[in-house]
């Protein structure tokens, strides 16, 4: 017969065994957790071994249809490139051929040559001289004027010109013609101040008139478009303005002894005149090659 005393005690035992469960379960988890990642951390194997595996148990390895590189690919690219002819420590020679454009009653043609040093790669100083005489034709508009109308227009005539100029070249980059040749270029501004050597051209009273050339202080300023063929060669056109002050024939003829009187001869006061011209002509840097110098 159980007593009160006999049923108490057999349920602290029992108690007692679900609290000795419960822990053994709690442990067991525990214990499964850690060691999951270092059995993880086991099963790893290396590309050698896997291939062994495969080649063990028969198992053919998985194609690609994707090329397999045979050879190993570089190449350099830069992301400012180099400036394809440098202008720093070098001569350039420029000659050309001259064309007024504004002048409708004398076409001033004449041959050109400069000669610039280029301390920097955007900067040059140099000199350019032009030779007119012998090449200056008086269009017919003139002549029928005169002849027509029996009035005359003050021309001149000049003999060269020498200059001492500046070229900066503010921009500089290359284009592409007929899809197929690759050309580069840069845009210039010249300038400067010189001298002319000019006469006024005896129309009004040519039978006495006779004027010797003089020299006038003269300034030019222009833009330039240089198209590279080679490093060292080019084609250039220019559009210059060469301005000065002109002592043009007076158009009024003296009377008696006054009329052979050289004072009487040309106007009083001087007048401005500006020539705008075209040159068109070939750029010769030298010396013809060049060495990259990078900074260290």
């Amino acid at each position: 017969m159980l007593t009160p005393q006999n049923n108490r005690q057999g349920r602290e035992v029992e108690m007692q065994m679900i609290q000795c469960r419960l822990w053994l379960a709690f442990t067991i988890a525990i214990a499964g957790q850690v060691a999951s990642p270092a059995f993880a951390q086991d099963m790893q194997f290396t590309l050698e071994e896997t291939e062994q595996n495969r080649a063990t148990s028969g198992e053919q390895a998985p194609s690609s249809t994707s090329p397999q590189r045979t050879t190993e690919a570089r190449e350099e690219i830069y992301a400012v490139q180099q400036i394809y002819a440098l202008r720093i420590n070098r001569v350039e020679l420029m000659p050309s051929i001259a064309i007024s454009l504004n002048d409708p009653f004398v076409s001033h043609t004449g041959i050109g040559l400069a000669f610039n040093f280029w301390w920097t790669n955007v900067l040059a100083i140099g000199l350019n001289a032009i030779w007119y005489e012998g090449l200056e034709t008086e269009s017919d508009l003139s002549f029928q004027v005169r002849r027509s109308t029996r009035l005359s227009i003050p021309i001149t005539q000049s003999q060269f010109g020498a200059y001492l100029n500046f070229t900066y070249v503010p921009i500089y980059g290359k284009f592409a013609m007929f899809n197929q040749f690759i050309f580069q270029y840069d845009a210039y501004v010249v300038g400067g101040v010189g001298v002319m050597r000019t006469r006024p051209i005896p129309v009004i009273d040519p039978d006495v008139r006779k004027f010797d050339y003089e020299f006038r202080v003269a300034f030019n300023l222009g833009l330039g478009l240089r198209v590279f063929i080679t490093r060292w060669l080019a084609a250039f056109a220019e559009l210059r303005n060469y301005m000065y002050l002109e002592q043009l024939e007076n158009l009024n003829v003296a009377l008696g002894e006054e009329r052979i009187n050289p004072s009487t001869w040309v106007q009083p006061s001087l007048s401005f005149i500006n020539n705008v011209t075209a040159h068109v002509g070939l750029t010769l840097f030298l010396p013809p090659e060049f060495q990259y110098r990078l900074p260290r």
